[in-house]
């Protein structure tokens, strides 16, 4: 084609309308890439069962006039609210047990974790994990994360504290077997590697805490960083069969990747300050939300760089995965604070990898 025929009107007119459609075409996809929908206030972590084609949100509820708090069931694919669950306690952390199709909520504000049999909404049990009554100089530890072993029907949970420790919970018996102390402070994030027995726990004082679930013994502690700045390793995940853990710091602008044999830094990864994280096998990433940067990072398991970023106003939360790989939950949360709460409902957001 010559360049008078390429200047031609003519062809420069169905060049912009071909280029029109096409942006049309990204747009509609972009549009789809994303489904928003607005659920219920005090929005927290949420647990997806692919037997019940169900996704469960754990939401607090308003701290001021709400006792309880309501656990929502939801439609994976549109979002829309199936069940609701009431509950006299705050429901925060969650988790499942795909074998049993038991969920489990850690309830922070009453030092205990209730059971919820998946198929049908009913609450099975409550165990109580800190009976202490708070005080000007007791202070009860907070569960905060929640993992399940569905070999042994274990349920791991975390107590956050000056002094922070591990509960262990009886699944079927829904009774408190043990407690691992001594977990370092604000020990928050847990992840379990159910093959070869292990459970791993991070917390403020910069550690990865390696247990053995077989006698629930803490086998090894390892200081990640010694450069002398602040780390507060929030959460991790793992890749069982690659032997990494991705951790996030909320006082560092990085997450960290780190071989879960011998404790080693195999890479930081630039990243706002970060809050949960959640690998995928199936397609070799790592989803990390940042709260205050209002943002969904995908990082390149491969070549650990940081592949796309979702905008995801204003605070993301928490994250969970379809079984297949291909589907990411995010929830997030309006701006509020102790004097002055959110208004609207909190969101849960469905993004198509």
């Amino acid at each position: 084609m010559s360049l008078r025929q390429l200047c031609s009107p003519r062809l420069r007119r169905t060049v912009v309308l071909g280029s029109l459609l096409l942006a049309g075409s990204f747009s509609t996809h972009a549009a789809e890439e994303m489904l928003r929908k607005a659920v219920g206030k005090g929005a927290y972590e949420m647990a997806i069962s692919q037997q019940e084609n169900a996704l469960w949100l754990a939401t607090a509820q308003s701290r001021k006039t709400d006792k309880g708090g309501v656990i929502y069931r939801l439609d994976p694919a549109t979002l829309a609210i199936t069940q609701a669950i009431h509950s006299d306690v705050k429901p925060f952390g969650a988790t499942l047990n795909s074998r049993t199709q038991t969920l489990w909520f850690g309830n922070t504000t009453d030092g205990s974790v209730t059971a919820v049999d998946a198929r049908t909404g009913v609450i099975k049990g409550r165990v109580v994990l800190d009976a202490r009554k708070r005080s000007e100089t007791v202070r009860p530890l907070s569960p905060r994360e929640l993992v399940v072993d569905e070999e042994t029907n274990t349920v791991y949970i975390t107590g956050v504290g000056k002094e922070s420790a591990v509960w262990v919970v009886d699944g079927a018996a829904l009774k408190l077997k043990t407690t691992i102390t001594n977990t370092g402070t604000y020990s928050t994030g847990l992840a379990i590697d159910s093959a070869t027995k292990r459970l791993y726990t991070t917390n403020a004082d910069g550690e990865l805490i390696t247990i053995d679930t077989r006698n629930h013994r803490i086998l090894e502690r390892k200081k990640l960083q010694q450069d002398g700045k602040e780390h507060f390793y929030l959460n991790l995940s793992l890749d069982s069969a690659g032997h990494r853990a991705f951790i996030t710091d909320s006082k560092a602008p990085e997450v960290l990747v780190v071989d879960t044999r011998n404790g080693k830094v195999l890479e930081k990864i630039a990243t706002p300050e970060s809050l949960a994280v959640l690998f995928n096998p199936t397609r070799n990433e790592a989803y990390v939300t940042h709260r205050e940067a209002g943002k969904v990072s995908v990082i390149d398991a491969k070549t650990y760089k940081v592949v796309k970023t979702f905008a995801t106003p204003t605070h993301p939360n928490s994250l969970a995965l379809s079984a297949d790989g291909n589907t990411l939950y995010v929830s997030v949360k309006q701006a509020s604070t102790r004097e002055k709460e959110a208004t609207e409902p909190d969101d849960v957001i469905r993004i198509a990898l």
